[in-house]
């Protein structure tokens, strides 16, 4: 993704400006990836960052997924994520390293911890004590719970937080155990929800001058991106989301010569796709135009839709369903995703500093005179250490204080307004992340054509006010104000600039033709107020071969290689459904946080692509970093996994009412440490010649089939509450798989208040998941407003803000250029 001339081989061409955190400077003090990614957003950024590791180093610095890492070399991973960082060590035995690090952080504009880094055990730099030692900066706290609840102190894996969450239970096959998504997806979105928070943080204290805790829970950063908006379903629809393991249909198929995935969402796109595959008589059953009637007859679709796709290559299937405009997309691996022809064209990925392995760009196009930062080579251990300490002896980085008295500061984005032209989930969480730190958001959509979400509704079309029974739009638009423009008209267009006009940021996610055919370039935006911020959400980007290529998350996940990590070992790829909304969305509001942060240093506005592939391929780096750099190509394991052995999913003796035995439980040792709590509880198998208590990964690794059978047999005469009861207790990753609808079995939620009720003039008093960053100056309740009906805050926005009089509102309604119901009943 070239950005202001830099290619592959990393050369800048004609660089202007300066980058948007020039001058932070960021204290590390994590460990592992999600640290590693939020302070890796930063330093892309340009943000000083400093990571401070004990004389062992980061233990990501001995990793690579197939051993290839030679010994005495950092692996690739730990070099991708701690590019253009420094690095210094500390030994906090000893008072003068102590004394180092506190007058490190005193130093610091911000500070990112974690449980496992340098100082995790350390009393003297916990969240609150690091709070207390620099009350200027936002400190950010970075666990699997939170700092607070029942569970605060207890451990878990990726692989738990997937079971908890409530996205494990509803993927794979019901004759099978439940399926993990591959690649730790929960350490990547803990990270960017990090970066976001942290990033929050000092817009307000930019403000005030006084930092805060952050507190980010990675629980709930899962829940919030794998389960779209349980509660808010269960409750305005009656009934649970999902409660079985079951796929999209059609989903992922074998080809001539690899997968290829899709994801038809509409009515149209099914008759396109039964046409496409020869099957006029699908086209003209109009209840197959639902999903779970297909689902029902899934041997008899599956049969021909798996014979049609084994006679065609990939690349035939893309075009032909390209052209009708239905979403598809090869499946990526670590070797193929860097070769897609718009990838490739458009610069998705350039070689490290090093030129030892391919890396995938930042996920987003800085505009205006704002500049990337190039990558420079990770830090050998310690460099820096000295470095730091001659900079701390000599006065240059001194201890910054915070004011003695401060009024309260409000909240974070208080006064910010933003016109929000997003639909689906990806666009409009991204404008959610600012409105429930309290921008003024306006949800920008038409009569004519309505955010697509309000028709994912749980009632009949025929139905009173059916567009505001949909639980997909009530739940990432919570706290926002709705206007209905009609943008084909030259009259509605110009409503659009004369809000633009009273904004600070705009941000979309149609497709690229959409805004440019309303004349919406970035001059013409910058010429309605030369300071505005726009973000604009393109799925490939606003150029390339790709550019006018429909894109879900599923598509996202298909195409980046997340799918292809995903399912059974012995089975086809599997998408996991919807992770890719929320890392579009949260990476757009990162980059609008960016783009004010250059706004508020230069005074200029600019244009910012935050691409929604580019957030997919970050999360799923791994796989490229590790083939680029080792030859290894990262296969599925279904719930086994390279980070962890023995790790699996297995079956609990609950029986349900109807007499069925479907509980299941994650087992996970991580460290040899685990493995020994773990057999101090489930014992050793039987088998002789093993010594089980001194076994490292690798060797059990070996076993995992003997492994896998012993857990088995342990488990099926157990509950799963006894199961994880008995192994938390002893220090063991362990968690039942919950459906989405059991989410309330989280006791840790309630005691964060992670979940809140909302009021709606319509639905009713629902409930809704809040957010996983918390800030100690607030807010503490996310959600103060709930989800706006169609066109509710027209006379508001119209007349109140742009100063419409009532007679110019009344023609606007009565032309139907604004309104509160779909235009033609059904809208679209």
């Amino acid at each position: 993704m070239p950005v202001n001339g830099v290619g592959d081989a990393g050369h800048v061409v004609g660089l202007t400006g300066s980058c948007p955190l020039d001058g932070l400077f960021v204290v590390d003090l994590s460990a592992g990836i999600a640290g590693g990614y939020a302070t890796k957003l930063l330093a892309d950024a340009g943000a000083e960052v400093l990571k401070v590791e004990p004389d062992s180093g980061d233990p990501l610095r001995r990793w690579s997924v197939g051993g290839g890492r030679q010994d005495g070399d950092d692996g690739a991973l730990f070099q991708f994520l701690a590019a253009s960082k420094r690095s210094a060590v500390v030994d906090l035995d000893y008072p003068a390293d102590r004394e180092f690090l506190r007058s490190l952080v005193m130093a610091a504009d911000a500070v990112v911890w974690s449980p496992d880094g340098v100082a995790g055990v350390t009393a003297e730099f916990q969240p609150t004590a690091l709070a207390e030692i620099a009350p200027h900066a936002p400190i950010v706290s970075i666990t699997p719970f939170g700092l607070n609840g029942p569970w605060s102190q207890r451990c878990a894996s990726d692989a738990t937080l997937q079971a908890l969450s409530g996205g494990l239970g509803v993927r794979g096959t019901p004759s099978r155990a439940p399926v993990l998504v591959g690649g730790r997806p929960s350490e990547w979105i803990t990270g960017m929800f990090a970066a976001f928070g942290l990033l929050a943080s000092r817009y307000r204290s930019e403000r005030t001058g006084v930092g805060e805790l952050v507190d980010i829970s990675a629980l709930e950063a899962m829940t919030l991106s794998s389960t779209p908006y349980a509660f808010s379903y269960n409750e305005i629809a009656g009934r649970p989301w999902r409660t079985e393991r079951t796929a999209n249909l059609p989903d992922i198929h074998a080809t001539a010569d690899g997968f290829v995935g899709f994801m038809v969402v509409t009515g149209q796109q099914w008759l396109d796709f039964a046409t496409m595959v020869g099957r006029d008589d699908w086209a003209e059953d109009a209840s197959l135009g639902l999903l779970v009637n297909r689902r029902a007859r899934a041997e008899e679709l599956l049969a021909h839709i798996d014979s049609w796709t084994r006679e065609r290559t990939t690349a035939e299937i893309v075009e032909f369903a390209g052209l009708l405009r239905i979403p598809v997309a090869e499946v990526g691996d670590g070797q193929s995703v860097p070769t897609l022809e718009h990838f490739a064209e458009q610069g998705f990925y350039r070689r490290d500093p090093s030129g030892s392995f391919l890396q995938p760009e930042v996920p987003y196009r800085l505009g205006g005179r704002a500049q990337q930062r190039l990558p420079e080579p990770a830090p050998v251990l310690g460099e820096a250490t000295y470095h730091y300490l001659d900079r701390i002896a000599n006065g240059e980085l001194p201890p910054k204080t915070a004011p003695a008295t401060t009024s309260d500061g409000g909240l974070p984005f208080e006064g910010l307004r933003v016109a929000d032209f997003t639909a689906f989930w990806a666009g409009p969480i991204a404008g959610q992340c600012l409105a429930m730190l309290g921008a003024d958001v306006i949800h920008v959509e038409s009569t004519q054509r309505p955010d697509g979400m309000r028709f994912n509704t749980v009632k009949l079309l025929h139905d009173d006010d059916w567009w505001e029974w949909a639980p997909l739009f009530a739940g990432p638009n919570t706290n926002k104000r709705d206007v209905t423009v009609d943008m084909s008209v030259e009259s509605g267009r110009d409503l659009a600039r004369r809000l633009i006009a009273r904004c600070d940021v705009v941000v979309e996610n149609y497709s690229p033709r959409v805004f440019d055919q309303w004349g919406f370039d970035e001059a013409s935006l910058l010429e309605l107020r030369p300071d505005l911020v726009v973000v604009r959400m393109p799925a490939f980007g606003l150029t390339g071969p790709s550019r006018e290529r429909v894109g879900f998350a599923q598509t996202m996940e298909q195409l980046s290689g997340l799918a292809f990590v995903t399912g059974y070992e012995d089975g086809p790829p599997e998408t996991p459904n919807g992770i890719c909304d929320p890392i579009a969305g949260v990476h757009a509001a990162i980059a609008v946080l960016l783009g004010l942060e250059h706004r508020r240093r230069t005074g200029s506005g600019l244009q910012i692509e935050s691409i929604m592939i580019g957030g997919a391929l970050n999360v799923a780096a791994e796989q490229v970093i590790e083939y680029s750099a080792y030859g290894n190509l990262v296969q599925r394991q279904g719930n086994r996994s390279p980070w962890a052995a023995p790790q699996g999913v297995y079956l609990a003796a609950d029986v349900g009412v109807d007499g069925s035995r479907d509980s299941w439980v994650v087992i996970a040792a991580e460290s040899d440490a685990q493995w020994r709590a773990l057999l101090t509880v489930v014992g050793a198998p039987a088998e002789a010649g093993i010594n089980w208590l001194d076994s490292d990964a690798a060797s059990r690794s070996r076993v995992h089939d003997l492994l896998d059978q012993h857990l088995a047999d342990w488990c099926a005469v157990r509950s799963a509450d006894e199961i994880v009861n008995k192994l938390w207790l002893r220090g063991v990753p362990a968690a039942p798989v919950l459906l989405p609808h059991e989410l309330d079995r989280v006791d840790q939620f309630a005691a964060r208040e992670f979940i809140e009720e909302v009021a709606h003039p319509i639905t009713g008093t629902n409930r809704h998941i809040g957010f996983p960053a918390r800030f100690s100056a607030g807010p503490r309740r996310i959600h103060r407003h709930p989800a706006p009906t169609l066109g509710q805050h027209n006379r508001d926005v119209l007349c109140g803000l742009l100063g419409l009089s009532d007679d110019d509102y009344a023609k606007l309604v009565d032309t139907a250029v604004v309104g509160a119901r779909p235009a033609g009943g059904r809208g679209w």
